[in-house]
């Protein structure tokens, strides 16, 4: 891969995401009606690994799917009317859970923000809260993750680019020139 910077190695990652669990067990004082779902596509091993590490940590077997948000978004040019989530995607009812959204990078907030979109048109979640590996900066919309493995400044001109094992042969984040 040509890059410019290696910001996270796998080693990392996985520290960043233990990290994350902890913080997230820390904050809702325990794992009691949390549900994790990771955004497709690289938010979901992100997730299964959150899932994991609460396992581990808590013996505590965290409910767990997946949104594919691209009919939610707002930047997209042919919407699709009337999306459908089906329970093969979310295997629980939302309403009345945490929900922990799980991403790999936040930029504009408009993935976020369709994810939030698609969760409440399942059910009315007691809260939503967000955890991405990277916070790169550059917000379009009011939106800030409560979990974040690392914030790497950014300029418009750049991509940061995280690759998983289970989708890309390799896991690591890295930075590259447009």
């Amino acid at each position: 891969m040509n890059y410019k910077a290696e910001i996270m190695d796998d080693s990392a990652i996985r520290r960043a995401l233990t990290r994350i669990t902890h913080e997230i067990i820390e904050r809702n004082k325990g794992l009691e009606n949390i549900c994790v779902i990771g955004i497709k596509s690289r938010g979901i091993p992100l997730a299964a690994e959150i899932v994991h590490n609460c396992q581990a940590v808590e013996g505590v077997s965290v409910p767990f799917g997946f949104l594919d948000i691209t009919f939610y978004r707002d930047d997209v040019s042919s919407p699709v009317k009337s999306p459908r989530l089906t329970k093969e995607h979310l295997p629980f009812d939302v309403t009345g859970k945490k929900i922990i959204l799980v991403d790999d990078v936040i930029y504009t907030g408009r993935t976020a923000r369709a994810a939030i979109e698609a969760v409440f048109s399942l059910g009315r979640p007691d809260a939503i809260q967000l955890a991405v590996l990277i916070d790169r900066g550059h917000r379009e919309l009011p939106i800030r993750p409560d979990f974040v493995g690392k914030n790497i400044p950014t300029s418009r001109s750049e991509i940061v680019a995280v690759n998983i094992q289970e989708i890309d042969g390799q896991s690591g984040v890295y930075l590259l020139d447009k």
